[in-house]
């Protein structure tokens, strides 16, 4: 055995595993931008056309649509999970499309609700602090993992307090669960990177699973930044 082309095949190996890992997470924050950029031109459309918007919501309140539009996302998320393995890569790009526009569908409301330039202000705010998080989550050693353990375990907790806040209408609760809301989501935006870096790092070739990986973390990371974004919303956004 030759030992001294050992090390240049190890460097050569490692390498490559660098390069397929930097190519995952490459491939996770494109598909996230574009999964957003495909929300908030749904949003401006049906937000800023009264015929698009009324589909949604009219006089008496939401239509029957407007519910479909609500709770669809969910279902949607739902399917993406559980049918990851059934589903080939290409019907998981084609479901994450369409979860993208129900979800500007039924972001659009925000613009009925807030000025077009406290909405602006709030994204720059978010994008600012989703890319710090981001960057932390990718270049700090400490192990996030029991990190965001607690984060979950708290999300639970805000989202049992939000459906029991909807009953009480406490304007204080209502603060109080936005500024928990921007910690919680903060915090799994580092999280959650520091894990893609992991499966990135943990790939041996390229394949159509992991490309279905990656649409699975684009999804991760884009519910980090729209709910960062709602409840920052809830602090910056000026209402017409």
């Amino acid at each position: 055995m030759n030992l001294t082309n050992q090390p240049q095949a190890r460097q050569a190996e490692y390498s490559y595993s660098g390069a397929l890992a930097k190519n995952f997470i490459s491939n996770v924050f494109s598909w996230m931008g574009i999964a957003l950029a495909i929300t908030a031109v749904t949003a401006y459309f049906f937000g800023t056309d009264e015929d698009l918007i009324s589909m949604l919501y009219t006089e008496n309140g939401m239509s029957g649509l407007g519910w479909v539009v609500m709770f669809a996302p969910f279902a949607i998320i739902l399917i993406m999970n559980f049918g990851f393995n059934k589903l080939s890569y290409s019907a998981l790009v084609a479901v994450f499309g369409i979860y993208s526009i129900l979800m500007g569908m039924s972001l659009s409301f925000i613009l009925l609700i807030y000025t077009s330039s406290s909405i602006f202000q709030t994204f720059i705010v978010t994008s600012l602090m989703f890319v710090v998080m981001a960057v932390v989550g990718y270049t700090t050693k400490t192990d996030l993992t029991k990190f965001g353990s607690l984060l979950m375990m708290a999300l639970v907790g805000i989202i049992i307090a939000s459906v029991v806040n909807m009953f009480m209408g406490s304007s204080t609760m209502d603060y109080i669960i936005s500024f928990v809301g921007v910690l919680i989501f903060t915090g799994l935006t580092a999280y959650d990177v520091q894990k893609l870096k992991r499966i990135g790092a943990g790939i041996d070739f390229p394949s159509e699973h992991v490309n279905k990986l990656a649409i699975m973390g684009a999804l991760n990371l884009y519910l980090d930044f729209i709910n960062l974004f709602l409840f920052l919303l809830r602090f910056m956004g000026d209402r017409k």
